[in-house]
C-alpha cells in the first residue's frame, strides 16, 4: 500500500487539508500517516542559559532552575496540545473516508524530521500556510519553501478552502519532472476519473519543441486510455497557466516546483511561487 504523509500543526490551513489527504488516499489506494511536530527551541535554550555573567551565582542557579521547570510544563501542555491535533487530524480524514491512519508525533523541526520519514513515502501533504497565516498572509509558509526545496518526493500544497475534485491541470514543459506528472496521473486511479487538460507553454507558435511536446504528452495519456484537452499557449507561464486555471475552472494543478535555472536547488521555481501564493486550488508539485 503507498504512503501518504500529511503535516499539520492543527492551524486553519493545515485542517482544510485533511479532506484533500483523505481523497487522495482513497485514489492513491495509500495510507495516510499524521505527523505534528513540536518545537523544542524553548526547552533547549532555556537548558543551554549560561546567567552566571549577568547575576550572582546563588541566583542564576535559582533563575535557572526555575526557567527549565518552566520549560517542562511548556512540554507537558506542548504534548497534550499535540495528542488532540493528532486525533482531530484522524477522526477528519477518517471521516472523509481514509481507512488506514497512523499518526506522529516528533519533537524538534518539520524540515529535519521529513529527512527521515519521506523515504518510505509517496506523496507529501501541507497546507499553503501554517500557524502565522494571519500575518503576511500574502506570502507562502517558512515550512512550504523549506519542504519543497529540500524534499524528494511529490508535495501537494492545500489551500484555505476546499474545492471539489472536478478537473485538473497538468502544467507540462517536457521535462523529466514532466514526464513523472504523466506515470503519476496514469498509476493513480482517481485521478484518471477527473477532467484532464494538458497545457504547455511557449514563447511563441512556431516553437516546435514545444509543439512536439505537447504532441508526445498527449499521445502517452491516449495511450493510457485517457482523452486529455491539450493546448498549446504563447506567453509568460505563470500568466498562461492561471488564465488556464480560471478560464475552466480547474479544481488541482500538477506543476514541477522548479524551472530549468541553475540556482533551482536554491529557491522555488518563480513561477511557482507566483502560482503558490494566487491560486486558490491545491497544487500538486514535483521535482
Amino acid at each position: 500500500m503507498k504512503r501518504i504523509l500529511l503535516c499539520t500543526d492543527g492551524s486553519t490551513f493545515a485542517q482544510s487539508s485533511y479532506p484533500y489527504a483523505a481523497w487522495f488516499a482513497q485514489g492513491m489506494g495509500a495510507s495516510v500517516d499524521v505527523l505534528y511536530v513540536t518545537d523544542s527551541r524553548g526547552q533547549a535554550t532555556a537548558e543551554a542559559s549560561n546567567l552566571s555573567g549577568s547575576i550572582g551565582l546563588g541566583a542564576a542557579e535559582s533563575l535557572l532552575k526555575k526557567l527549565v521547570e518552566v520549560e517542562h510544563e511548556r512540554a507537558k501542555l506542548n504534548h497534550q496540545k499535540a495528542k488532540l491535533i493528532l486525533a482531530d487530524a484522524a477522526a477528519a480524514i477518517a471521516a472523509q473516508g481514509a481507512t488506514t491512519v497512523k499518526l506522529i508525533h516528533k519533537t524538534g523541526f518539520l524540515v529535519d524530521c521529513l529527512e527521515n520519514l519521506e523515504a518510505d513515502v509517496d506523496l507529501i501533504v501541507l497546507g499553503k500556510r501554517g500557524e502565522a497565516a494571519d500575518f503576511a498572509s500574502g506570502h507562502l509558509g517558512a515550512n512550504v519553501d523549506r519542504i519543497v526545496r529540500s524534499g524528494h518526493k511529490p508535495c501537494l500544497i492545500t489551500p484555505r478552502t476546499v474545492v471539489p475534485m472536478e478537473r485538473l491541470l497538468v502544467a507540462y514543459d517536457g521535462s523529466p519532472t514532466g514526464q513523472q506528472m504523466l506515470r503519476f496521473l496514469i498509476e493513480s486511479p482517481g485521478l484518471r476519473e477527473l477532467e484532464i487538460h494538458l497545457l504547455t507553454v511557449a514563447g511563441a507558435e512556431s516553437d516546435a519543441e514545444k509543439t512536439r511536446c505537447l504532441a508526445e504528452a498527449e499521445a502517452v495519456l491516449q495511450g493510457a486510455g485517457l482523452m486529455p484537452t491539450a493546448s498549446l499557449q504563447v506567453g509568460e507561464p505563470e500568466k498562461a497557466i492561471a488564465r488556464h486555471l480560471n478560464d475552466h475552472n480547474i479544481s488541482l494543478l500538477l506543476m514541477g516546483a522548479y524551472g530549468h535555472r541553475r540556482i533551482r536547488h536554491l529557491v522555488i521555481g518563480s513561477t511557482t511561487v507566483q502560482l503558490l501564493q494566487s491560486s486558490q486550488i491545491p497544487v500538486l508539485l514535483y521535482r
